[in-house]
């Protein structure tokens, strides 16, 4: 399979972007999790270039988001439009299972939501990292950065599974130094 570079993606990325500023919040924020992905101690032996083009490609489908719809959607929209531009499934699937820490059909029903009943889990470690690497980033107003207790507690509300879900990535990978991108990127810490 042929991975496509840095540029490729951020074309994708501009071609899609429905506002300049939709574009930099998104790409800023995939480049970031790139960063925090680098960091992984517990990476082992994973395709980094793989992971890479992931982080960089996880949230496109964010570009696809119109009023109303359920933010949870993003991920599917992704892995639609990613199919749409001629990309391999092992590309498109960083978009549509990288939301919280895997969303089960258990899940999608229970909390009825908006998407397929079926499983959206990391199923290889390339996956899980960029799942794990996007948790200490958001792309709210302003942009932050979470530690890992701000994401534990976060995803908490979805029960006790996710947060030790999140705890065994945490165990696996490490806690990114996030003061250096802080300071760089001027996105503070939560």
């Amino acid at each position: 399979m042929r991975i496509p570079t840095d540029s490729e993606i951020r074309a994708l990325h501009e071609r899609f972007a429905p506002t300049p500023e939709a574009f930099e919040l998104v790409w800023t924020h995939s480049l970031i999790v790139c960063r925090i992905a680098e960091q992984a101690s517990g990476a082992g032996d994973l395709d980094m270039a793989l992971v890479r083009a992931g982080c960089l490609l996880h949230d496109i489908g964010v570009h696809r988001l119109r009023p109303g719809d359920h933010y949870v959607r993003h991920g599917l929209l992704g892995y639609e439009l990613l199919g749409e531009a001629g990309l391999p499934e092992t590309l498109r699937r960083f978009c549509s299972h990288h939301t919280g820490v895997g969303i089960t059909r258990d899940d999608v029903l229970t909390q009825q939501l908006p998407l397929p009943d079926c499983d959206f889990l990391a199923e290889t470690g390339e996956e899980d990292l960029v799942m794990f690497a996007d948790k200490f980033h958001s792309k709210s107003t302003p942009p932050r950065f979470l530690t890992a207790a701000t994401f534990s507690a976060r995803v908490g509300r979805f029960g006790e599974d996710k947060v030790k879900r999140f705890a065994s990535l945490v165990e696996r990978f490490g806690t990114p130094d996030l003061e250096p991108l802080a300071a760089e990127f001027g996105h503070p810490i939560t």
